[in-house]
């Protein structure tokens, strides 16, 4: 077996052996899946199977921010509903089996479509359904009945957004090695002003295309991935980051969407937060603090990447760029909550 950062195979097979022995068929393998920025997700196969791992970052880790028994929770209580979700085959807390908890899951067939090399093969009408299913599988979401799939206490709906005013403010203070000009103005700003929620939900956290499984043949959303930061909640955060994602800092070469939101024939982002409205029938009139918080979020990530970064704490390619898009992502946030306030 070779031996991958994060993830000792002989240990593994070891520990399946005694917890799952009719799983495991032959020699594991496997391979760490590129583009994720948080925690790690490897492909494992024993030559017939085929399953994902997912485990917390090396390093430096935030409290509660990479919670492998709160993603294996939702992704199986969600088996069950019209969300399209991996089936679950064993969660394993003890991190002394292979340094970490971390979780095992089916492999789903599906394309992540980060960029857009990714979307090149799809027609614009291919483009316009597969967006159009991605926003309604949100909405689907949305309208799961938490108690009913046992997930009445995943979370504490009341207070949720100016908690995650001040969550993220600590998650900031706990990851903060530089200065960051406006962050706390920003912070500042969504904190006097916090919305009243609609109703509470499931919220994924981090909904956005590339956090999804894509099929062709036939045309939709076959999975739902990365549910670390799930929990119930005001399902506008999910929206509002959905849109930070889709419409990004804006030109031709964004790095937050990779250009994927330019492919021919993807709905514009007001077309998209329409239907959502439309589906849902959530008020969408006070989605601009929702954006703005949005941005404040995904900055605070990304400096917490960038900081595990710098401890070398990170694995594969591409996180010495992280860290320059804080600033900019900052700077949309107050951009967004200025316009708020002129309205």
């Amino acid at each position: 077996m070779t031996e991958l950062p994060g993830l000792d195979l002989d240990a593994l097979a070891a520990h399946l052996d005694t917890t799952r022995p009719e799983l495991v068929t032959g020699p594991l393998s496997a391979k760490l899946i590129p583009g994720g920025r948080s925690n790690l997700t490897y492909r494992l196969t024993d030559g017939t199977h085929r399953w994902v791992l997912r485990r917390p970052p090396l390093g430096h880790v935030l409290a509660t921010a990479h919670d492998m028994s709160r993603e294996h929770r939702v992704i199986s209580a969600l088996a069950g509903t019209a969300v399209p979700v991996p089936h679950t085959e064993l969660l394993c807390t003890d991190p002394e089996v292979i340094g970490a908890p971390f979780y095992l899951m089916e492999q789903v067939a599906g394309t992540p479509m980060r960029s857009r090399a990714d979307t090149a093969g799809l027609r614009p009408e291919q483009a316009a359904t597969v967006a159009e299913r991605l926003i309604d599988v949100l909405a689907t979401l949305h309208e799961v009945d938490p108690d009913s799939v046992g997930l009445g206490d995943f979370g504490r709906p009341e207070g949720f957004m100016a908690r995650q005013v001040a969550r993220w403010r600590k998650q900031l203070d706990a990851s903060r090695s530089r200065e960051l000009p406006g962050i706390d103005e920003l912070h500042t700003a969504l904190g006097a002003a916090v919305p009243t929620a609609q109703r509470a939900t499931i919220v994924h956290g981090d909904y956005r295309l590339d956090n999804t499984l894509v099929t062709t043949d036939p045309l939709g959303i076959s999975a739902v991935l990365d549910w670390e930061m799930s929990t119930l909640g005001d399902p506008l955060s999910d929206l509002g980051l959905f849109v930070v994602y889709w419409q990004g800092l804006g030109g031709a070469d964004d790095p937050i969407t990779n250009g994927v939101s330019a492919t021919p024939g993807f709905p514009s982002t007001d077309a998209l937060v329409a239907r959502y409205a439309a589906r849902t029938g959530i008020e969408v009139g006070n989605l601009g603090w929702y954006v703005a918080f949005a941005y404040f979020k995904l900055a605070v990530v990304l400096e917490g990447i960038h900081y595990r970064f710098t401890q070398g704490g990170t694995v594969g390619a591409g996180f010495e760029r992280i860290g320059t898009l804080v600033a900019p992502l900052v700077a949309a946030g107050n951009a967004a909550l200025s316009e708020v306030k002129e309205d």
